[in-house]
Order: C-alpha cells, then structure tokens, then sequence
C-alpha cells in the first residue's frame, strides 16, 4: 500500500475517533462514524484478494446502514424535543433506533452475522484495528446515552452476544474468526452494565482492547492465523509462546490474571442492583467461551504437532525483542494486584 495513502488513512481513523468521542451534537457524532467507515476500508481491502474485497463491501453496507438510522434516530429525536444534544435522548422510537444502530456498529447479536466474516478477510493488523479501535466511538455513544436507553432490551441482547459468542466459537480453527467470536462475547458483558455502571463499562473495554491487542500482535509477530499453524509456531518462540498462554487465560478472565477484574466488578455490580439471575446466567456462559480458551492455551504451549518439525528449538534467537509485546503482555496479566488504583482513577 503506498505509504502516503497509509499516513492519510490511519490520520482519519484518528480525527473520526476524536470527533465522535468529542463531541455533543448528534451531527459531529454521525460525521466522526463516517469518517472512520471511510478510513478504515482502503486497509481492509488492501490486499487485492476477493475475500479482502468482500470483506470490505460487507463492512461498508453494514456501517452505511447503521450510520443512516444514527441519523433517523437523531433527526426523529431533533424534531420531537428540538434540541440534537447526545445525552438528551428522549423519543422512545428514537431510543430503539439508536439501540440497533449502536448494536450494528459493535457488532452485538442479533447483528453480528459481518463482525467474523470481516475479520477473516483482513489482515491481523487490521483485524486488531476493527477489534479494538474501531468499536471505540459507538462505545463512547452508548456510554453518553446509556441513561435514555431500555434495559430490558440491552440486557437481552448482552445475554444473547455472550451465548453465541461462547457457542460459535467452539468450532472453529481461523484464529481471527476465534477471536470475532471472543470479541462479541465480552461486548456482551460490557452491554449488560451500560446502564447500572457506564464507567465500569469502559473500564472492561479498555482491559478487553489490551488483551485482545496483546493477542494480535503476538499472532502477527509468529505469523499464526489457524490453529495447526499455532502447534508448530512453539519451536520458533517458545517464551512467545508461553507468555501467549497467560494473555489467553487472561482474556478468559481466569483468577489472578488482568481479564478477571472486569468480570468480577460486573459480576458484584449486577448483584448490588439485585440482578443476581442474570449474573448467575452470563457467568456461566462465560465458561463457553472459557473452553475454547483452554483450547487455544492447549495448542499454543501443550500440544506437539503430529509431525515433528525439521527445526530446533531456538530459545536463543537473533531476532530483535517487540518491547510493545512485552509491555502488553505485562500489563494483560499483571494488572489484578493493582485493581484498588485502576478503580480510584476511573
């Protein structure tokens, strides 16, 4: 890709991030969304290959269609109230627009059929970018709505997107779709706490961005896209690799790593607003999404290919150290201790 059009494309993803997160009227938000739908689908379509370009298609009429009905919602709100203020979201017809439209960007069920689709015809980086970066702004706008919004609907849409996300991803092997289905599983957990808790909610998303971050990268330096590759991935870097366990487990959300902090927090909020069925029933579909964890833990560290590889294994190599791997890593396992600080700052 030629390095000018790279430079202008990851700049708009960072405006459009900044202006949707920045702003206060319903038309600076929509514009923000756009921006990044445009800015996004040149990486996306970047490798000239036909699931690329299908990738690409399929996002873009996803997002074009969310976009529009951002602004029906807003413009439906606008007429009734008169005012296109973001947190002065008051028209019930309004309020369930914007839920389907919010729901369509994340990627939540029962609109989540492109999220894994998409990631499988990108490259890891700009899987990690759709992942990660991408679902910031439509996060930023549900936090700033989360009070107008029905939390009957959000909550079984939450309980919906953890059950399918655990359940679909059982039974693959593509790495980047294992981790679509990981992706939509933890939004469903970060939706279920929206309105108890907003602040909680981005707390789990910024922990989630990190571990998934820590993930992609660390696939991207081994070159691992589907688990027989994982198996032999062992020989070449064996500290990668055991280090990839933990941030697995982590993602999880298995006890002392990072990942359970979130999981906990919600698991007592949901509690103390006498929730306790629903956090019974969420916390046991996260042991779906737990199994297949483990299976990708198993193959990274504990399985031996069945073929032995032609190759020694080099816990010694020339290759140059990614301190932005270590310091994730880090930090994707190491954090829990320091949950009392994370919580006073947040």
């Amino acid at each position: 890709m030629n390095p000018h059009a790279k430079l202008m494309s990851t700049l708009s993803l960072l405006t459009g991030t900044t202006i949707t997160i920045s702003s206060n009227h319903w038309m600076m938000a929509w514009t923000g969304l756009e921006i990044n739908t445009l800015a996004i689908i040149p990486l996306i379509s970047k490798p000239h290959h036909p699931r690329a370009i299908e990738a690409a298609i399929k996002y873009f009429l996803v997002q074009a269609t969310a976009s529009a009905l951002v602004l029906f919602s807003s413009m439906i709100n606008a007429w009734s109230t008169g005012q296109w203020d973001i947190t002065q979201l008051n028209h019930p017809t309004s309020c369930l627009l914007m839920t389907v439209a919010i729901a369509m960007k994340l990627g939540l069920v029962p609109f989540h059929f492109w999220f894994p689709e998409v990631l499988q015809g990108s490259s890891l980086t700009t899987a990690l970018l759709l992942a990660t970066m991408m679902k910031f702004p439509p996060i930023t706008i549900l936090f700033l709505t989360s009070h107008s919004l029905n939390p009957v609907l959000l909550t079984t849409m939450a309980i919906a997107s953890a059950a399918l996300g655990g359940w679909m991803g059982l039974n693959q092997t593509q790495m980047r779709k294992i981790l679509a289905f990981s992706s939509i599983s933890h939004l469903g957990w970060m939706t279920i706490i929206i309105i108890y808790n907003p602040k909680l909610t981005l707390l789990t998303f910024y922990l989630y961005s990190l571990m998934t971050a820590t993930v992609f990268l660390t696939l991207n330096s081994t070159k691992t896209l589907k688990l027989p590759t994982m198996m032999t991935s062992w020989t070449k870097t064996p500290m990668l690799n055991a280090t990839l366990m933990l941030v697995l487990l982590s993602l999880a959300g298995l006890p002392p790593l990072t990942g359970f902090l979130p999981k906990w927090l919600i698991i007592q909020e949901l509690t103390k607003q006498e929730m306790t069925a629903t956090a019974t029933i969420i916390t046991m579909l996260s042991l779906l999404g737990l199994f297949f964890y483990l299976r990708l833990a198993y193959y990274s560290t504990i399985t031996l290919p069945p073929n032995s590889t032609n190759h020694m294994k080099q816990w010694h190599t020339n290759k140059p150290t990614n301190t932005s791997i270590a310091i994730l890593t880090s930090l994707s396992v190491l954090l829990l201790p320091l949950s009392p600080m994370i919580l006073a700052t947040t």
